[in-house]
C-alpha cells in the first residue's frame, strides 16, 4: 500500500483513454439530441412547449443530483461508482432509442441524468487522484478540458452524421459502445488510489434539500416561458428554490458530515470557478440550441451539414485546450487564461448577433464559431484544474462534481432562459410587424431569427460577466511552478488531439 500510495500508476494514461471516452460519451449526450430533436419531435407528436424538456430532462436529473454523485464516489469508490455509472447510462441509453411516446423519451433522458451524475464527478476525481504532478497535471487536464469544452460540440457533428444517415434514435443508441469500451477498459486498467476515501454516512437531509431546490430553480425558468416571469407558479418556483437551497446552506454548517463541505466552495479560487463556469456555460448551451434550429430551420441545412458547421468550433476548442491552456498552464495564472479566454469567445457571441434570415456561413457564423471555440477552450482548461487543485483526497469527488453541477445546472438554466427569451422576442417581433405587408412565411423566419438573435445578445453579456469574475475572484498563481521551459513536450502535445477525439 505504501508503494502505491507514493509512486504514480504505471497504467495512468492509459486509464486517461477510458476516462475521457466516458466523459466524451456525458458531454456530448447533453447536445447529441439538439441535431436529432426536430426529427425526434415529428416523430413522436411532442409539442413545442415540451420539445426543450428533451434537453432539459436531462440536465435537471444530472445538475441535480451531481453532489450526490460525487460524494457516492468518495464513500463507494470512485472506480466502482464510475462502472455502475457507464452500466446505468447504456441501459438508459436504450431505453431512449426504444421510446414509443414522449413520456418515454423523457424518462429515458432523466435516467441518463441520474446516472450521468454517478459517472462524471467520478471520472472527474479519478483524474484529479491519479495526476498530482505539475506537469502531468497539465497534460491530463488539457486533454479533459478539450473533451468538455469541445465534446459538446462533437454531440451536434455526430448528432446530425446519425439523424440523417440512420435516424435519431441513434443518437441514443451510440452511447452504448461508448459505455461498454469504457467500462471495460476501467475495469482493466484503472486502480484507484488506496487512500483518499470519505466514509462518513451519507447527507440525507442535504441531498433531498439541493436536489429539490437545483430542480425547483430550473424549473421555474422553464415556467417562465409559458406562463409568464410574474405568474404566481413561476414566482412560487423562484421563491421555493431559494428557501431549499439557503436551508441546504444551514444545514451544511451544522451536519457532523456535510454533502458539500463549505471548505470546498468557500475557497476563493474554487468558487470563482464554478460561479464563473456556470455562466459561461448558461451561454454556450443557449447557443448551442439557437443555431442549430437556425441553421436547419432558417438556412435550411441538413443534420449532417449542421453538424460539419460546428467543426470550426471543434477544432478552436481543442486548439485553445491543449495548444494554449496546456501549454500556459503552468507559467500563467488562471485569471490570465479564463478571463480573455471567456472574453474572446463574447467576441465570437457578439459577431452572431447579427445573424439575419440570409447570412452567409463563411462571413459571419464561421468567425464566430471559431472565436467561440478558441475562447471557451482556452477558459475551460486551466477551469477544470483549478477546480480540483490543492483539494483534500477525501473532498475530490465532491469538488469535482461542482465542477460538472456548475456546467449542467448552468446549461439547464441557459436553455431554459434563453429559450424565454427567444420565444418572448420572437412573439413581440410578430405582433410589432403583422401588418407590414410581408408574406406569413418570410415574417415568421423574420420573428424567429430575431428572436435568437436577442438571444445571443443576452448569452454575450453572460460571457462577460463571467470573465469579470474569473478575473476579480481567481487570484492564484499559476499551477505547479514549473519552470518556463517546463511544459507538455511536443510529443505528448501531438498526442492530445487524438485523443481528445
Amino acid at each position: 500500500m505504501p508503494e502505491t500510495a507514493l509512486q504514480p500508476d504505471p497504467r495512468r494514461w492509459k486509464a486517461l483513454i477510458f476516462i475521457g471516452l466516458a466523459q466524451l460519451m456525458v458531454v456530448l449526450d447533453a447536445t447529441i439530441v439538439n441535431i436529432a430533436l426536430p426529427s425526434a419531435q415529428r416523430d413522436l407528436g411532442i409539442t413545442d412547449g415540451n420539445r426543450q424538456w428533451v434537453i432539459t430532462a436531462y440536465a435537471l436529473a444530472f445538475g441535480g443530483l451531481l453532489l450526490f454523485g460525487g460524494r457516492i464516489a468518495d464513500l463507494w469508490g470512485r472506480k466502482r461508482t464510475f462502472v455502475v455509472g457507464l452500466t446505468g447510462f447504456a441501459l438508459a441509453s436504450a431505453l431512449g432509442g426504444a421510446a414509443a411516446n414522449t413520456a418515454m423519451l423523457l424518462g429515458a433522458r432523466a435516467l441518463q441524468g441520474v446516472f450521468g451524475a454517478l459517472l462524471a464527478p467520478a471520472a472527474l476525481s479519478l483524474l484529479a487522484v491519479m495526476f498530482t504532478e505539475a506537469k502531468e497535471r497539465a497534460k491530463a487536464f488539457g486533454i479533459y478540458g478539450a473533451i468538455a469544452g469541445g465534446g459538446g460540440a462533437i454531440g451536434l457533428i455526430l448528432g446530425g452524421l446519425l439523424t440523417e444517415y440512420l435516424n435519431w434514435r441513434w443518437t441514443f443508441f451510440v452511447n452504448i459502445p461508448f459505455a461498454i469500451i469504457a467500462a471495460f477498459g476501467a475495469v482493466m486498467v484503472i486502480r484507484e488510489p488506496a487512500q483518499g476515501r470519505n466514509r462518513n454516512r451519507l447527507d440525507i437531509p442535504g441531498v433531498l434539500l439541493v436536489t429539490t431546490g437545483l430542480v425547483s430553480l430550473v424549473y421555474a425558468f422553464t415556467r417562465a416561458e409559458s406562463d409568464g416571469w410574474s405568474a404566481p407558479l413561476t414566482i412560487g418556483l423562484f421563491v421555493a428554490a431559494a428557501v431549499l437551497l439557503a436551508a441546504f446552506v444551514v444545514v451544511e454548517r451544522v451536519v457532523k458530515a456535510p454533502l458539500l463541505p463549505l471548505r470546498v466552495v468557500l475557497d476563493r479560487n474554487r468558487g470563482g470557478v464554478y460561479l464563473s463556469l456556470g455562466l459561461a456555460v448558461i451561454g454556450m448551451f443557449g447557443l448551442f440550441l439557437f443555431l442549430t434550429y437556425y441553421l436547419q430551420v432558417v438556412l435550411d441545412y441538413s443534420p449532417v451539414l449542421t453538424g460539419v458547421a460546428f467543426l470550426p468550433m471543434v477544432a478552436g476548442m481543442i486548439t485553445g485546450s491543449t495548444q494554449i491552456g496546456a501549454r500556459l498552464m503552468t507559467r500563467v495564472a488562471p485569471r490570465y487564461l479564463m478571463a480573455p479566454g471567456f472574453l474572446v469567445a463574447s467576441v465570437g457571441m457578439l459577431i452572431l448577433t447579427q445573424i439575419k434570415t440570409d447570412s452567409s456561413y463563411p462571413a459571419l457564423i464561421l468567425p464566430g464559431l471559431v472565436l467561440m471555440g478558441l475562447g471557451m477552450g482556452t477558459a475551460f482548461m486551466p477551469a477544470m484544474s483549478l477546480a480540483t487543485h490543492g483539494v483534500q483526497p477525501r473532498d475530490a469527488g465532491v469538488a469535482s462534481a461542482m465542477v460538472n453541477t456548475s456546467q449542467q445546472v448552468g446549461g439547464a438554466i441557459g436553455t431554459a432562459l434563453l429559450n424565454t427569451i427567444a420565444a418572448s422576442a420572437t412573439t413581440a417581433y410578430l405582433t410589432a410587424h403583422a401588418a407590414s405587408g410581408t408574406s406569413p412565411q418570410a415574417l415568421q423566419l423574420q420573428s424567429m431569427v430575431h428572436g435568437f438573435s436577442t438571444a445571443i445578445w443576452w448569452s454575450f453579456g453572460i460571457l462577460v460577466l463571467a470573465a469579470g469574475i474569473a478575473f476579480t475572484f481567481i487570484n492564484t498563481g499559476h499551477q505547479g511552478g514549473a519552470p518556463a521551459g517546463a511544459g507538455a513536450s511536443e510529443e505528448d502535445l501531438n498526442a492530445i488531439p487524438v485523443l481528445a477525439h
